[in-house]
């Protein structure tokens, strides 16, 4: 399951009530997140301080009065060790601005197991965002989630050249996240109450390309009925994205290798000289080496604007990262109010078998096209677009993904269903319950109620619960199950 990517954080869970305490407890070992650790009040919690440095935990604070006393006590651990812990919150209750702020999600109690799952969602990005600094929005880290070694290393050049002033150059293909590097390199700067300005290169006419960087006074030229700013001046203090570096006019690459060397520029029409305060990064999809090679990019700016090369990998580099992606586009989508949507295992194997030439930015496109045409659906390898299906076995992609993943189509449905029955009950068994037998049991008698349904017909029972027959089958044998001989 999307869950298993952060399990290796243990759970410390404060709740005095044990009915509370039951439920939480079997959901939490049903979807096998790492350890659960369990106190009565935030006075009772086992954190060890050896253990709290290395970050072990996240917190669950349940609603019974005195949550906000709980908080108190969890920002003083945040500051003694300056180092926050993600803390989910049951309430159904407003909470105080100063304590909301402590917070990384809230819960109404019992949650659905759809809302635990976005609230788990926000967990990992916590962890995944402060693997590479300080907290900051998530919106940044959209083409960078992932645990590939290609993005892993994209995130460790960010930390090692963001708090200096050196110029990055950011290569790599359209749609692989380059803008979001630039923004995270200047989020982590001691630029970063200053001005981001972006700038680009390739979409502004030559003509007025130099009016735009620099500005200008009235009068310049024809239409200029006022003195405007440029971006130089825009991001004062701040950082200036170029972006598509390599579309720009060569006669323009010489005003800018001036203004990079010598730190001051004119606007167009003017004489007096202005101090460009920026920190420059740049970015293009494009070879310089070749554009040098064939005259078209000057090789002295290329030198200047590459101090500190990071190259972007294309999403085919790093596939194993698809169903990270896939599950952070969703929740979104699903945060932003735009629906949800559900892609089979077999779906998600197929779509790392694409190429994608569009990158992160197609993958984006696709989610939302499949929002628009399954709209709080489940989608299967053969929902998808023709072109994300050619030259992919579909049988070939079904067959390894029932082998390999424990959740089918049918044990998909009966986890949200199973979740969602046991935290609603009101009472739970003293002595717990075991879910997983409960899920199996579950599974069991329906795959009985599909066979009666089929008359015995194995195939049109594969076919009523969307699996394959051969899946089918292997399960009948795992429990005990008679196949008709019609079948």
């Amino acid at each position: 399951m999307v869950l298993e990517v952060i399990n290796d954080k243990s759970i410390l869970v404060i709740e005095p009530d044990l009915n509370s305490r039951i439920k939480i407890k079997a959901i939490f070992e049903f979807i096998e997140y790492g350890s659960i650790t369990f106190a009565a009040s935030i006075k009772e919690t086992p954190l060890k301080e050896d253990l709290l440095k290395e970050d072990p935990y996240f917190i669950v604070v349940n609603k019974h009065g005195d949550e906000a006393e709980m908080l108190k006590q969890v920002e003083a651990i945040h500051q003694k060790y300056k180092q926050r812990i993600p803390v989910l919150v049951f309430s159904s209750t407003q909470l105080p601005e100063s304590i909301e702020s402590l917070i990384t999600d809230t819960l109404e109690f019992p949650p659905t197991f759809k809302n635990l799952r976005i609230a788990l969602q926000n967990v990992k990005m916590f962890y995944l965002e402060r693997s590479s600094g300080e907290s900051r929005s998530s919106v940044l880290f959209r083409s960078l989630v992932g645990v590939s070694q290609p993005i892993a290393k994209v995130r460790e050049l960010i930390e090692q050249v963001a708090d200096t002033e050196a110029n990055v150059l950011i290569l790599g293909d359209s749609g692989t996240g380059k803008e979001v590097v630039a923004r995270n390199l200047h989020f982590h700067s001691e630029r970063k109450d200053k001005p981001f300005v972006p700038v680009n290169c390739g979409a502004i006419p030559p003509d007025l390309l130099e009016s735009e960087l620099f500005g200008h006074e009235k009068g310049a030229f024809t239409g200029a009925i006022s003195a405007r700013q440029g971006r130089f001046e825009l991001a004062r203090g701040g950082t200036l994205f170029l972006d598509e570096i390599g579309d720009m006019p060569l006669a323009m690459q010489v005003k800018l290798l001036r203004v990079i060397q010598e730190r001051v520029f004119e606007r167009v029409g003017g004489n007096k000289s202005i101090k460009a305060d920026v920190r420059i990064i740049a970015a293009t999809h494009r070879s310089l080496e070749t554009e040098i090679t064939e005259g078209r990019f000057r090789e002295d700016l290329y030198y200047r604007l590459n101090v500190f090369p990071i190259e972007m990998p294309s999403l085919s580099e790093r596939a194993d990262d698809i169903p990270l992606l896939l599950e952070e586009l969703i929740v979104r989508m699903e945060n932003n109010k735009r629906g949800s949507v559900r892609l089979t295992p077999a779906a998600v194997t197929a779509l790392q078998q694409y190429q994608w030439p569009g990158n992160v930015r197609e993958l984006s496109n696709l989610v939302e096209r499949l929002l628009i045409m399954f709209p709080n659906g489940v989608v299967d390898t053969h929902n998808l677009p023709e072109k994300y299906r050619q030259g992919i076995d579909v049988s070939e992609v079904n067959m390894t993904s029932d082998s390999v993943k424990p959740d089918s189509m049918l044990q998909q449905r009966v986890v949200s269903h199973i979740v969602d029955q046991v935290l609603s009950q009101d009472v739970l068994p003293t002595e717990g319950m075991d879910l997983k037998a409960h899920l199996l049991e579950l599974e069991s008698n329906l795959i009985k109620q599909a066979l009666d349904d089929a008359n015995g017909v194995v195939a049109h029972a594969a076919q009523r619960l969307n699996m394959r027959r051969t899946t089918l089958v292997e399960k009948m044998r795992k429990y005990g199950l008679q196949r008709a001989a019609t079948a």
